[in-house]
């Protein structure tokens, strides 16, 4: 019986550059089996870059990378079969209920039931009083959390949600929270590229900051905490946020319009 059972998602030195744009300058990370890992960075760090990789979508100028056991770049059709991409925007067709919507994929994917699959899904992602509504009528979490239950169909083992929460209100963002960590009490295995800090804190098990192409930092938020000294307010010590941590290492650089959000953080003293 094997004592650990080997990374979900496995990256070493992994680079890519489009002309003189260096984007990954050797990226290493792996993901533990069942977990939510977090890939945090400013628009434009590469994260994308990354996904667009493992999900064979694109090729690596270096470095290996391992999903689920297979080379991306030497087994794409098995790398295909154990892993779903839901992007930034819910690729759901709007003229359809929810429910046809998952049934259509499951056709598709030549799953056994689909109607049975597509309402074990509705229930799972609490959208059952809404499976026989258009798509149109649908909030963006319920857009957004429909999508996620298209992309198990066929039950995955990887997942890659690409900033899944962009553009959504507080609300259908928290929405999406909750089936996100669904997946990962499911026993899938969640790599989740996100610039917003609360998401992180919110869902990750593992958090890595990628930074101009590399990883500069991977831990769980209290390794990451830990890395600055509490700050002391009025005699009350007070531990360091992610946010904290993220502008501490990256430098100021990073704010502006490209800065990584942190849309519910608090003003800082």
């Amino acid at each position: 019986m094997t004592t650990q059972l080997a990374p979900a998602i496995h990256v070493q030195g992994l680079e890519k550059s489009y002309k003189e744009l260096h984007v990954l300058r050797g990226v290493d990370f792996d993901v533990a089996r069942g977990s939510i890992f977090a890939l945090l960075g400013s628009n434009g760090a590469g994260k994308t870059t990354v996904v667009k990789i493992l999900s064979t979508l694109l090729k690596a100028d270096a470095g290996t990378a391992g999903v689920n056991g297979f080379d991306v770049a030497t087994e794409p059709t098995q790398v295909r079969e154990s892993i779903s991409l839901t992007g930034q925007f819910a690729a759901v067709d709007e003229i359809l209920s929810g429910r046809e919507n998952l049934v259509l994929i499951a056709h598709l994917r030549r799953v056994a039931n689909p109607g049975a699959t597509a309402d074990d899904l509705l229930e799972r992602f609490s959208l059952t009083d809404a499976a026989t509504r258009k798509v149109s009528t649908y909030s963006g979490g319920m857009r957004r959390r429909l999508d996620i239950a298209m992309s198990l169909i066929g039950n995955p083992p990887v997942i890659f949600l690409d900033e899944p929460t962009t553009g959504l209100d507080p609300q259908a963002r928290v929405e999406v929270w909750q089936a996100v960590k669904e997946l990962a009490e499911h026993g899938t295995t969640v790599l989740l590229t996100t610039q917003y800090l609360d998401e992180a804190e919110q869902l990750a098990d593992r958090i890595a900051i990628l930074h101009e192409g590399r990883i500069i930092v991977n831990g769980t938020l209290a390794e990451l905490k830990q890395l600055l000294p509490p700050a002391k307010v009025e005699y009350v010590e007070k531990q360091p946020t992610l946010e904290d941590v993220f502008f501490a290492i990256v430098g100021d650089n990073g704010k502006g319009d490209s800065a990584v959000s942190a849309p519910t953080s608090k003003e800082h003293r």
